[in-house]
């Protein structure tokens, strides 16, 4: 059997319209019955959407009519052991909660109170017409699931605790919520009294679309125990008023709010899956990812299962509306086995028959058969000295012995036995045989045991191992091919690039010595004693026992003595005669220059301090090389020429000659003068070099730079 899925569609309230009605009750051909809901569509108002359900109630439907029509015919399947699953769904605002629970007044109750008021009735009946053969007892517990936590409503909200109460699944597969009181009621009274007081305990609050929300799924189960004699049957009634699904933008929710609609929300939407995914028919059905559907567990009890859809029938509630019923329309081809719980029959109590005469008392075991236990007599056995110590249990040794080929005949006990007297019965009837002489183990006990075979040593077993191992290997390296052999012109290939790399690893090493001759250089030609001579240094592993390299790190640090001491001439003339001299010994250096290979040092680059240098496989003759090094001389002689005459036109004190320089103003040439008369007074009132240039005050390396590229790019020397 199917669910049931019923319509109800509730009356206006005060301030509704019965223009806005837009949903309507219709029946079939027939026209004796409402199952047909009709809404129209909400993007064509001409269009007319139809949903057909079991039964459809219209606005004018009583609590009496609906309860009668729907409910009351299954309290007979109640008592006969079937689950009964009733349930309201809805949008919030659509009146589940009075559909399920009702008002105060007798015409308005709603579901549960008239189900309890027919289960008491029945219960009475049935216990009259068996003459009181049969007691029926009702047993109440009632719950809500609110943020998706359990709470029980019939407990005071102070003793709950935080994370709620859990759910266990049972053997039969029903979900049960652990730790849930249940409180015996006797009659409709006594069910009127918790039944108050625990929805006085449940979460309502008001929102913009309902002065009365339900901010939380309650479950009233009622348990329904029929005795009989020694037969016991048991059923259950539960019926759910479900939270309805909320629009924040409608509802103009809080932050409180908020949090319990997203919870109403999705566990609303994971019913949906449900319904969805069990009328798709798949084998997996999402229960697990909400307590509401975990607890329903639509399709999966065995009953009768109704669901009672509530509607708004006016036009603001028109798309939830719409989804309600395309889901309750889906819910309807859900299949619920109907089958009776079983009947469960009381055993009457175990009495003590050891007074009757027919029964012999059974003797007592000796203590040899009972586990870790040692008898007096196998104690004094062990005493002598024996080949063996007497056993009365089996010991697992963690040593490895070698394991019989034949099956152990007999268990421990033959070794157990004991030669002190059994312990006679008080009768002479016969007594129950022991596990010595159990029948089932004499024939094993009359096989003779096998000898046991010889076991292998480890050296043996080590030794087969190693021979199969080296048989493996033998096998691999006879099948594995023959690697190719490589060619004559391919191997000297192969030699030739492994040399040219090497070439290259020692051309790295020797550029890196040149380019610091060359930082060397220009630090020296911009009056830079001590840097340059710091670079000579850095430069002097990569060519090491150089004499002219090593002259020139004698000169630079004679010369930085010298000034210290006061006793350096002036800058000009000393560069100039140093210039002289240096392109004397490069020229006769050059004359007898002769052809060398590039891995090789070069003297006259070293002397030089050029960065440039030859590659391996390219060779230059003496007449090339000497061009080049005169070219390199004569520029070298007229950058020393440029410092000086920059010195030269500082040292003249003129403030117009001063100004020709690049980057020199007015102001900037009489602050060089001003300076200049300033250190007149203390020493010389000369520079000598344009590292002391660069330190006045106001010049800046920049300035003198410029000034020196300007006259170097003018071509002016003094």
């Amino acid at each position: 059997m199917s669910v049931r899925v019923v319509a109800r569609i509730r009356p206006l309230l005060e301030k509704e319209l019965d223009k806005d009605v837009i949903v309507h009750a219709a029946s079939n051909d027939d026209g004796r019955t409402s199952n047909v809901v009709k809404i129209p569509n909400p993007k064509n108002e001409s269009e007319e959407f139809s949903f057909t359900f079991n039964s459809v109630y219209d606005q004018l439907t009583t609590q009496e009519e609906l309860f009668t029509a729907e409910v009351a015919p299954h309290l007979k399947s109640l008592f006969n052991g079937l689950d009964v699953t009733i349930f309201a769904y809805g949008v919030t605002g659509t009146g589940k909660t009075h559909t399920m629970r009702g008002g105060l007044k007798l015409a308005e109750r709603g579901v549960i109170p008239r189900l309890l008021s027919g289960v008491f009735r029945r219960a009475k009946k049935m216990m009259k017409d068996t003459n009181g053969e049969t007691n029926v007892t009702v047993a109440l517990s009632y719950y809500e699931i609110y943020n998706d936590k359990v709470f029980d409503l019939l407990e005071p909200p102070e003793k709950r605790t935080p994370s709620g109460l859990p759910l266990r699944a049972e053997a039969n597969g029903k979900t049960v919520v652990a730790g849930l009181s249940e409180r015996p009621c006797q009659d409709l009274k006594d069910f009127e009294r918790l039944y108050i007081e625990a929805n006085n305990n449940r979460i309502t609050a008001a929102t913009k679309l309902n002065a009365h929300s339900s901010r939380s799924h309650a479950i009233l189960r009622v348990k329904l125990t029929q005795t009989t004699g020694d037969m016991v049957r048991e059923s259950t009634a539960s019926a759910i008023d479900l939270a309805g699904s909320e629009d924040n933008r409608r509802t103009d929710n809080g932050k409180e709010r908020l949090v319990e609609s997203a919870a109403i929300n999705k566990s609303l939407f994971v019913l949906s899956q449900c319904i969805d995914a069990i009328s798709r028919g798949d084998r997996r059905i999402p229960f697990r990812e909400s307590k509401m559907t975990r607890i329903l567990s639509l399709g999966q009890n065995n009953g009768i299962t109704i669901m009672i859809l509530n509607l708004a029938p006016i036009r603001s509630y028109h798309l939830d509306t719409l989804s309600s019923l395309n889901v309750s329309s889906r819910a309807k081809r859900i299949e619920v086995r109907e089958i009776e719980n079983e009947v469960v029959f009381k055993q009457p109590p175990r009495t003590n028959s050891s007074s009757s005469t027919g029964i012999t008392r059974q003797p007592l075991r000796p203590l040899a058969n009972a586990h870790n236990i040692h008898s007096g007599a196998a104690a004094k056995a062990a005493d002598k000295p024996a080949d063996r110590p007497v056993k009365a249990f089996s010991v697992y040794t963690d040593k490895s012995k070698p394991q019989p080929t034949s099956r152990p005949v007999a268990n421990t006990t033959m070794k157990r036995t004991s030669p002190a007297p059994k312990r006679p019965s008080d009768s002479d009837g016969g007594s129950r045989p022991t596990k010595i002489t159990r029948p089932a183990l004499v024939p094993r006990a009359a096989k003779p045991i096998q000898p046991i075979q010889p076991s292998i040593s480890a050296d043996q077993i080590e030794a087969m191992v190693e021979k199969k191992v080296s048989e493996i290997l033998a096998s691999r390296t006879q099948a594995a091919p023959a690697p190719p052999e490589i060619n004559e012109a391919v191997q000297r290939r192969l030699e030739a690039l492994e040399k040219r790399i090497e070439d290259g690893r020692h051309d790295d090493s020797r550029s890196d010595g040149l380019r610091f001759l060359l930082m060397a250089r220009q630090h020296k030609e911009r009056g830079e004693d001590a840097s340059a001579l710091k670079m000579y240094e850095m430069a002097l592993p990569y060519f090491p026992g150089q004499a002219k390299l090593l002259g020139k790190i004698e000169k630079l640090k004679a010369r930085l003595a010298a000034k210290r001491e006061g006793l350096d001439t002036t800058s000009g003339e000393m560069e100039a005669k140093v210039d002289e001299r240096r392109v004397e010994r490069k020229q006769k250096k050059s004359s007898r220059q002769v052809d060398m290979d590039d891995d090789d040092y070069n003297g006259a680059e070293a002397d030089d301090d050029d960065e440039a240098y030859l590659s391996k496989n390219r060779k230059k003759g003496k007449k090339p090389k000497a061009a080049k090094t005169s070219v390199a001389e004569s520029a070298m002689v007229e950058e020393g020429a440029v410092s000086r005459s920059l010195l030269h036109i500082v040292n003249s004190r003129d403030v117009s000659r001063i100004m020709s320089l690049q980057g020199f103003g007015r102001k900037k040439a009489r602050d060089l003068v001003e300076y200049l008369d300033e250190i007149s007074e203390e020493g010389d009132g000369y520079i000598h070099s344009l590292e002391q240039l660069r330190k006045i005050p106001g010049m800046g390396g920049r300035t003198v730079d410029r000034a020196y590229e300007g006259l170097l790019a003018s071509g002016i020397s003094s």
